[in-house]
């Protein structure tokens, strides 16, 4: 299972990512990437997509990053938990480029429900932090916890994450973990490393959202 990120189409690139994540079951011979596309859901009245792209294709000429990678003994199980979650997204035929719903928040929502994934998303993934009626929530990595007002103002702290402020939709904040800072429109800034592949974890508890 893989997590990326890359800049957004466009003029909006500018200010924020898009991010999606992609799967491959024991044995399957491609990866399936599940997304949330605005035209798709302007068009179809359901935005979210699985498609058998490249998962680290370019997105409309940019290249993405890497934000997590989990493989080994249990894959299947929590790819299951994945399907699940994409099923259940409850904003499909809802997109806003700000500050949600949309393709940011589509995926924080398929992360809290597999923690074991430990994914940060970065701070210029716009809409992650939507979280509609909701006010409390886990943060996406599943390592801490967050209020947020319909994505417009919040505050979120985790293991993983560190500390963000969300202020209209922007956020700023530092994790001490990575040695990063986050920023708007430049998203994570630090000395962290590439994400190297590495082995499922157990969720710090079983009471996934």
């Amino acid at each position: 299972m893989q997590v990326y990120a890359a800049r957004a189409i466009s003029w909006r690139g500018y200010f924020g990512a898009h991010t999606w994540i992609a799967v491959k079951p024991a044995g399957a011979d491609r990866f399936t990437v599940y997304e949330v596309l605005g035209y798709q859901t302007r068009r179809t009245g359901n935005g979210v997509r699985a498609s058998a792209r490249a998962a680290d294709g370019y997105w409309y000429g940019n290249r993405p990053w890497l934000l997590g990678d989990r493989r080994g003994p249990g894959v299947d199980e929590v790819i299951d938990r994945i399907r699940a979650a994409v099923a259940s997204y409850p904003y499909a035929n809802v997109y806003h480029i700000w500050p949600g719903p949309n393709s940011n928040t589509f995926t924080a929502h398929v992360l809290r429900a597999v923690p074991e994934l430990r994914v940060t998303l970065p701070a210029n993934a716009i809409g992650k932090d939507y979280l509609g009626s909701r006010v409390i929530a886990k943060t996406p990595s599943g390592t801490g916890g967050q209020i947020n007002l319909f994505g417009l103002a919040g505050l979120l702290a985790g293991w993983e994450e560190g500390i963000e402020i969300n202020l209209i939709g922007l956020t700023f904040g530092v994790s001490p973990k990575h040695l990063a800072l986050k920023l708007p429109m430049i998203g994570d800034f630090g000395a962290g490393g590439p994400v190297m592949p590495q082995a499922l974890e157990p969720p710090m508890d079983s009471d996934a959202d």
